[in-house]
């Protein structure tokens, strides 16, 4: 429902919405999206031959506040069954990661990436969070990524969830590999810290607020027995 496709889009105001179904359509973003603030336009990129869309969309809101409180409400939450991701558009997304992606591995079936982005966003702000899927049958294939904006938090959820039950399964949390294609090296290396702080220096990124850390508490969805292991059957 692109109801201004000639003017020119307030890239601030713009949020990027992804994982979306199949059915999902621009009529239902437009409504999803006013529960939040007014609604200015909605692009949804289609494949030119199925006409088909692509898994994702855009929503400009009429002011940035808007799309700001759109993130912070609407990033996964469940639509069709399935949670969406709602992140900015603009350029600042792309300069926020900055490279402290994790790995988590040995995942229980039941951690869908709504418990995963909500149980890692204790230890800070949460980019993205993925539970790869089996493109065969649909079902996890045991491991996901998560990705902060600042390396702190990155370093506070591997010192406190690596090792730990997660879904009565002990879970393993570490910087994951680099995308590329060689597995020699993970994220968080000194040279990616040092360029992250130049760029929070340079106002490239945004500022970060440290707050006191708080002691974790596990969410009640997941093993309690926190620190002694699975319970004994």
């Amino acid at each position: 429902m692109s109801r201004r496709d000639n003017h020119e889009r307030n890239q601030e105001a713009t949020v990027w919405v992804g994982g979306l179904e199949p059915q999902v359509t621009e009529e239902i973003i437009w409504e999803f999206m006013l529960q939040v603030g007014p609604v200015v336009n909605v692009h949804m990129p289609r494949d030119q031959v199925t006409t088909n869309h692509q898994g994702y969309c855009f929503c400009e809101f009429r002011g940035i506040e808007d799309a700001d409180y759109a993130i912070r409400v609407l990033n996964m939450i469940k639509l069709f069954g399935k949670p969406i991701r709602v992140n900015k558009a603009s350029k600042d997304k792309k300069d926020n990661d900055i490279g402290a992606n994790l790995f988590v591995g040995n995942l229980a079936p039941e951690v869908d990436e709504k418990l995963l982005y909500d149980t890692f966003s204790a230890f800070g702000a949460v980019l993205s969070a993925k539970v790869m899927m089996d493109p065969d049958n649909g079902t996890s294939r045991g491991f996901g990524f998560v990705n902060f904006d600042t390396f702190d938090a990155g370093d506070a959820a591997i010192e406190t969830m690596n090792g730990q039950y997660f879904c009565n399964r002990s879970i393993s949390v570490s910087y994951a590999y680099k995308n590329d294609g060689t597995k020699s090296e993970r994220h968080g290396s000194a040279a990616e810290r040092l360029l992250a702080a130049n760029r929070a220096a340079q106002g490239l990124a945004a500022p970060v607020i440290k707050l006191p850390r708080k002691p974790f508490i596990m969410p009640q969805m997941m093993n309690t027995s926190f620190n002694s292991g699975p319970p004994n059957l």
